[in-house]
């Protein structure tokens, strides 16, 4: 085997380098200006202790989208050259965000240093579209500040970087082993280097197994009163959803859609809400036409499987709710957590609604910045076991990553809980469900099948009328100019103090969210714009750090309705219940005169 040179290459520094909330987000013409993919690349290295660095391993995948396929052999090439001894690629160069985090922490014993995660998330991709690149340390977790400040820092100041010959080729559209004997920079002599194809779905599947009743989940999904889907918006999700709907329990094909990956997501935009979740929203009936047929239960993740929407028959979970209702029923539900919950957590634009349940359970209860990073410490040191945020993310302390497809199989475990499918974690030897659908294939009777399915809708309904209910709503201001975000921003941070009243909403506090790290005592400051209303609402406003261009204004009003308010006041429809509050919030903000939009892009 013949060695591999390296080679020590001029540069020079691109401007506005700073990871956001979970990595460096642009569009694709950005990532292609020459250099500048390999500066944020040296960059992070060159932010990592050398001896630290040096043979170890790191992972290298993503979801797929347009310019990964270009920035994969870039990465390793530099790998090499930096010191590190072997690669992790899963299969086509695809891994979720959740999955690289458990390959991290779980192949081998833990035995990865980090990795780089290749996606823009919920954006879309294409050759005019997103792209992004974010590293995740040792505890399978994003980067924390001092790191992502030192990865940043070393943007400003980069004149060179290192990377190995072209002849270093790497094809990851198989499994198997190629071995390398390569020159690491500083040295003389050649040395082992390893890049590995793994299987995308298998460490991650095995995580999942040790979580969850796959038996009561396979018997759910062959219940015959229950249907289900599930939208993978050409997104990462699509493998792991065929390996477990389909492989693992049984489902039919015919209840996946946009399960392949690509690129560019076929042109859908990777997010799973109400606006861009086309398909998913008109096959659950939620769209303008219903269709004959509709199921009980949908979900979809988005682009790199981290995020989730939950929908029943013609309903809507949000993801306040649906945390606060999985946190409700975790050690009922999820073998997982049979010993109950060290704690949870949620960012604090999210509604209150998780907090209800933590008061009723006696848990404590952490409110953090948004950014899954502030989650990490919490779950390091065993305070949390459970967190969520209202920008669809939801999960636990198995990964140190939101996870879509978890929080799917969570709500199908509370479901499979409630229709009596449980097995293992109940104690009896198959649930009465399972029986009967024994006894259907025998061609015995269905008399004994229950009468009525326990649904999603209900769920919900029933946790409103046990904690209470949070009318939440949030509206997103999408691509506007830096200028005018930060002018919103500035005009809200002038009303503190000055304004105590807007009509009917009396503030009793008005302030800028800081955090102080209940584990390590760091702080972090301008974390959003929040008016707590005296009679408990609350209007909370934020910049984003999710998009690739421009700022995103995230406007968030919330109303409590006590339980005992009564069956008419816990079943409004959202919109109404919430409007004086939303027009009371865009008056204080000025948003129509300050950013020229008469309306958001996104409301949620």
């Amino acid at each position: 085997m013949s060695g591999i040179g390296y080679k020590v290459v001029e540069t020079q520094i691109y401007d506005g380098q700073k990871p956001g909330t979970s990595g460096l987000r642009k569009k694709v013409t950005v990532f292609q200006q020459k250099h500048y993919l390999e500066n944020f690349v040296q960059a992070t290295f060159n932010a990592l202790p050398a001896d630290d660095l040096k043979g170890s391993t790191l992972v290298v995948s993503g979801d797929g989208r347009y310019f990964s396929e270009t920035a994969i052999p870039v990465i390793c090439r530099m790998a090499a050259a930096n010191g590190v001894g072997k690669i992790w690629i899963g299969k086509d160069g695809l891994l979720s965000t959740p999955a690289v985090s458990a390959v991290i922490r779980n192949r081998h014993g833990g035995e990865a240093y980090g990795g780089f995660i290749l996606t823009a998330s919920h954006n879309p991709g294409g050759p005019d579209q997103d792209f992004g690149i974010k590293y995740n340390t040792e505890n399978g977790g994003p980067a924390l500040e001092k790191l992502t400040n030192a990865i940043h820092d070393g943007t400003t100041k980069i004149k060179q970087y290192f990377t190995a010959d072209e002849d270093l080729s790497v094809d990851y559209r198989k499994t198997g082993t190629t071995q390398y004997l390569v020159q690491t920079h500083g040295s003389t002599k050649f040395r082992p280097f390893t890049v590995q194809v793994i299987d995308s779905v298998e460490d991650y599947l095995k995580l999942l197994r040790t979580i969850f009743d796959f038996d009561a989940l396979k018997a759910l999904l062959h219940k015959p009163d229950f249907t289900f889907t599930f939208d993978a918006m050409h997104g990462v999700s699509g493998p792991y959803a065929k390996r477990i709907f389909v492989q693992e329990f049984g489902a039919s094909e015919s209840s996946l859609q946009n399960c392949d990956p690509k690129p560019d997501f076929g042109g859908i935009h990777p997010d799973p809400n109400l606006t861009y979740a086309h398909d998913l929203v008109n096959r659950m009936g939620l769209g303008d036409h219903s269709p004959s047929t509709i199921p009980d239960f949908g979900a979809a993740c988005d682009g790199d499987a981290d995020r989730n929407m939950i929908l029943g028959h013609k309903f809507f979970v949000t993801p306040s709710d649906s945390v606060a209702i999985i946190a409700a029923y975790a050690q009922d539900a999820i073998p997982y957590f049979k010993n109950g919950l060290s704690g949870i957590a949620r960012s604090m634009p999210t509604s209150a609604a998780l907090d209800s349940v933590a008061k009723a359970k006696g848990l404590n209860c952490y409110e953090t910045p948004t950014g899954w990073k502030f989650f990490g410490n919490l779950m390091d040191t065993g305070k949390c076991a459970l967190c969520g945020e209202e920008s669809f993310g939801t999960g636990s302390d198995h990964v140190r990553e939101k996870d879509g497809l978890w929080a799917v199989l969570a709500w199908l475990s509370i479901l499979a809980y409630r229709n009596n499918t449980m097995t293992k974690h109940t104690g009896s030897i198959i649930g009465n469900m399972a029986q009967a659908l024994q006894q259907t294939v025998l061609g015995q009777p269905k008399q004994q099948m229950p009468l009525q399915l326990v649904t999603v809708e209900q769920i919900v309904q029933e946790h409103w009328a046990k904690y209470g209910r949070n009318y939440y709503t949030r509206y997103d201001y999408e691509g506007v100019e830096s200028d005018k975000a930060d002018a919103v921003m500035k005009h809200l941070i002038s009303k503190q103090g000055e304004v105590s009243q807007v009509r009917s909403f009396v503030i009793d506090t008005a302030d800028e969210f800081t955090y102080k790290d209940p584990v390590d005592g760091s702080v972090a400051e301008h974390q959003g714009v929040r008016f707590l209303g005296r009679d408990g609402s609350r209007i909370v406003f934020r910049l984003s750090g999710t998009g690739s261009s421009g700022a995103t204004i995230r406007m968030y009003t919330e109303k409590y309705v006590s339980a005992d308010a009564g069956e008419k006041e816990l079943n409004q429809e959202t919109a109404p219940a919430l409007q004086k509050l939303v027009d009371v919030a865009l008056t204080l903000s000025n948003m129509q005169k300050l950013t020229g939009r008469d309306k958001p892009t996104v409301i949620t």
